[in-house]
């Protein structure tokens, strides 16, 4: 059974950083792509950035391009995304995906294996 376990959110002032931890358990996640989704109240879930199984990494939101960086680390089976410059319109619940094939897809309906989420809420 594949399990992905976020961490990593809190609480941050505008223009702050945080990383963002995904663990995956159940599967050798060397073999699969992973994202980062996110779902702000009222708003539908919108990719953020993937990472394919070769290690070329994309992002999913125009908004990321500059400020977010995904990576992987296979021995660990952890994913991380470094958020910087972080604005109100950040403010989400952060959701790891896999889709459990080796490359990346940008639509959420693509992917059957969700975290729990993890809030992120940028605030003054």
């Amino acid at each position: 059974q594949v399990q992905l376990v976020e961490s990593g959110g809190g609480l941050v002032h505008p223009g702050g950083s945080l990383r963002l931890s995904c663990v995956v358990s159940g599967v050798k996640m060397d073999y699969y792509a992973i994202a980062w989704f996110r779902q702000a109240p009222g708003k539908e879930r919108e990719g953020v950035s993937c990472i394919s199984r070769s290690n070329d990494w994309r992002h999913l939101l125009d908004s990321a391009k500059g400020r977010f960086t995904i990576s992987r680390d296979n021995a660990k089976n952890t994913v991380y995304l470094q958020m910087n410059s972080l604005e109100p319109e950040d403010t989400a619940v952060y959701y790891c995906v896999t889709n459990m094939d080796p490359g990346c897809s940008s639509w959420a309906h693509e992917y059957d294996f969700w975290g729990q989420g993890t809030q992120v809420t940028v605030s003054s």
